[in-house]
C-alpha cells in the first residue's frame, strides 16, 4: 500500500499557468512571484487572488511601501476577473507603509501576524515584499534580520495553513543571494524583453516542491480578460515502439479536392502527412489550399485555416466564407505582428478541438515569419519544426504554402530552408512558351510513396484549379528565359 502523501493542488484561475506549475499549486505553500517592474506580477497575484478567494477561502492582501491598495485596484478593476464583491467580503487590504517605516521587522511581522490570527485567511499576499528587502539594506544587520523575518513569516504562513504570495522586484543577481528564494516552496519569475520594438512577455517556473513543473520560458499576454499563458511546445520523442505504431502508413489518402492532383501525388496525400506548396506570387497556392479544404468539408471533414498573410477577408472566396459562416471551416486571423509561436499554436489546438478538425491550412509561412516577433523570427526553423510536430501529433493533415521567387536560374523549394520539415512537396513555377508566361507544377516528394514526375501545365478558372497537359504533350515552342528541369 502506498504511503505518498497527497498535497492538494489549487487551480490558479489564470489560463495556462496549471499546466506549467505541474497541476496547480501545491495548498500551504509558500510561493515568490518575482520579477522586472511593469512585467505583470502584481495583476498575476490579483487574478490568483480573485479566482480562489470565497467566503469559505478568504484571501488578505498586505501592501508594504509599494503603491496604496486604492490606486492598485483603480486599476485591477479593468481586469475581467476582478469582482467587487468580493472586496471586503472574501478579499481584505492592509497597508503595512507606516509599520515598516522605521525598519522594525518584528513590529511587521507581529502586524502581519495579528491581521492573520483576526481575519482566519487561506490566502496571503505580501506586495511589494522588496520594499522590506530595500528597507533591510539601510540597517547595519539588515541581512541578518531579513533571514529571521522571512523564515519566521515563512514557517508562520505555513502553520496557519495559509497558502502565501510573495510579490516583489527582483533581478537575476539579486535572486542568487536572497533568503527569499532560499525558504520559498515556489517561484515564478516574470520578465518582458523590447526587442526590435517588439515586447514579448515571458514566464518561467523556476522552482515548485513536490511537483514536476513545465522547464523552460513560456510566453504570457496581458489583455482585458488579465493574463493568459502559453505553454511552450516540447517536442516530445516517443520510444522505438511507439515510433513504429504512429509512423502514417500513406494508405488512408485524402482528397485535394482538384482534379488530377490525386493522381499525381499517387492517389491523394496520406492523412497525418504536412505538405509544403511553393511558388510565385500568383501562382495559386491559396487558391489550392482553399480547394483542398473544400473538398474536406464535402468529405465531412472540418478544417481551420490561418491567415497569416491576407485579412480573411481577402483570403476567402465566396464558397469557402459560406462555410466558415456555416462553422465546418475555422479562420484564425494572425494579422496582428509581435505574435508568439506558442500563442499561435494554442490558438490553432485549441480551433481544432473545437471543430474537430482533420485538415489545417497554414498561409503562408512567409507571412507566419512577418508575424512573429524578432525573438521567434530569429530561429525560425526551430519555431516551424515545434509547430508541425505538435500538430501531426494531433493526427491533422497539414498544407503550408509558402512564397518562392522564382528565379530561372536554380532550384529551391523553400526560402527557409525548412523543405525537410514537409512529408509531401508541390513546387508551382512560371514558364514563358510562345510569348505567354504559363503556369506549371510538379510534384517533389511524397514520403514513402509512389509519385508522378511530370511536369503539368494547369490553369486558374472560376471553377478553381484545372490541371492539364504535360509539358511533352503541349507541343508548344518555348522561348525567353529557360526553365530549369525538375
Amino acid at each position: 500500500m502506498s504511503k505518498k502523501v497527497c498535497i492538494r493542488r489549487l487551480t490558479t484561475g489564470v489560463p495556462g499557468l496549471d499546466n506549467l506549475l505541474g497541476g496547480g499549486l501545491p495548498e500551504f505553500s509558500f510561493n515568490l512571484i518575482a520579477g522586472t517592474p511593469g512585467s505583470g506580477k502584481t495583476t498575476l497575484a490579483h487574478q490568483i487572488m480573485f479566482s480562489l478567494a470565497t467566503p469559505d477561502n478568504r484571501a488578505l492582501y498586505f501592501t508594504v511601501l509599494g503603491e496604496p491598495a486604492l490606486k492598485m485596484l483603480r486599476y485591477q478593476q479593468q481586469f475581467l476577473f476582478f469582482d467587487i464583491d468580493k472586496v471586503n467580503e472574501s478579499i481584505r487590504f492592509v497597508n503595512l507603509s507606516a509599520d515598516l517605516l522605521d525598519g522594525d521587522f518584528g513590529r511587521v511581522l507581529s502586524r502581519i501576524a495579528d491581521e492573520v490570527k483576526d481575519y482566519a485567511p487561506s490566502l496571503v499576499f505580501v506586495d511589494s515584499f522588496r520594499s522590506v528587502v530595500q528597507s533591510a539594506k539601510q540597517e547595519e544587520k539588515g541581512a541578518a534580520e531579513l533571514q529571521r523575518f522571512v523564515q519566521q513569516l515563512g514557517m508562520q504562513m505555513t502553520g496557519w495553513q495559509a497558502t502565501t504570495f510573495l510579490i516583489g522586484e527582483y533581478l537575476r543577481p539579486e535572486a542568487e543571494s536572497s533568503p527569499v528564494f532560499t525558504v520559498a516552496d515556489g517561484i515564478l519569475w516574470l520578465t518582458q524583453n523590447l526587442h526590435r520594438n517588439s515586447m514579448v512577455r515571458k514566464i518561467q517556473v523556476v522552482k515548485m516542491r513536490g511537483q514536476a513543473q513545465a522547464p523552460g520560458l513560456h510566453t504570457f499576454r496581458i489583455s482585458d480578460e488579465g493574463i493568459h499563458i502559453f505553454p511552450r511546445a516540447i517536442i516530445k520523442h516517443p520510444t522505438a515502439a511507439e515510433s513504429i505504431i504512429n509512423i502514417p502508413t500513406g494508405e488512408e489518402r485524402l482528397p485535394m479536392g482538384t482534379a488530377g492532383l490525386d493522381e499525381m501525388l499517387g492517389g491523394g496525400l496520406p492523412i497525418g502527412y504536412s505538405l509544403l506548396v511553393v511558388g510565385p506570387s500568383g501562382s495559386g497556392k491559396t487558391i489550392l489550399a482553399t480547394e483542398f479544404l473544400a473538398e474536406g468539408v464535402r468529405r465531412g471533414e472540418p478544417g481551420v485555416i490561418a491567415a497569416f498573410e491576407k485579412s480573411p477577408s481577402q483570403l476567402l472566396n465566396n464558397k469557402l466564407n459560406a462555410l466558415v459562416k456555416a462553422g465546418q471551416v475555422g479562420v484564425i486571423d494572425t494579422r496582428s505582428l509581435d505574435l508568439s509561436l506558442d500563442e499561435t499554436l494554442h490558438d490553432l489546438i485549441e480551433t481544432i478541438d473545437r471543430l474537430q478538425a482533420k485538415r489545417v491550412v497554414i498561409d503562408s509561412l512567409s507571412g507566419f515569419e512577418l508575424a512573429l516577433a524578432p525573438e521567434f523570427s530569429e530561429d525560425f526553423r526551430g519555431s516551424l519544426y515545434r509547430m508541425v510536430a505538435e500538430l501531426t501529433d494531433l493526427g491533422v493533415t497539414i498544407l503550408m504554402t509558402s512564397e518562392l521567387e522564382d528565379r530561372y536560374t536554380d532550384l529551391r523549394f523553400s526560402p527557409f530552408g525548412s523543405a525537410f520539415l514537409a512529408d509531401a512537396i508541390i513546387v508551382q513555377r512560371y514558364i514563358e512558351i510562345t510569348g505567354q508566361f504559363k503556369r506549371v507544377l510538379s510534384i517533389v516528394k511524397v514520403r514513402g510513396s509512389r509519385h508522378s514526375k511530370d511536369i503539368r501545365l494547369f490553369d486558374i478558372t472560376d471553377e478553381g484549379i484545372l490541371i492539364g497537359e504535360t509539358l511533352s504533350e503541349y507541343g508548344g515552342i518555348m522561348s525567353g528565359r529557360p526553365m530549369i528541369s525538375l
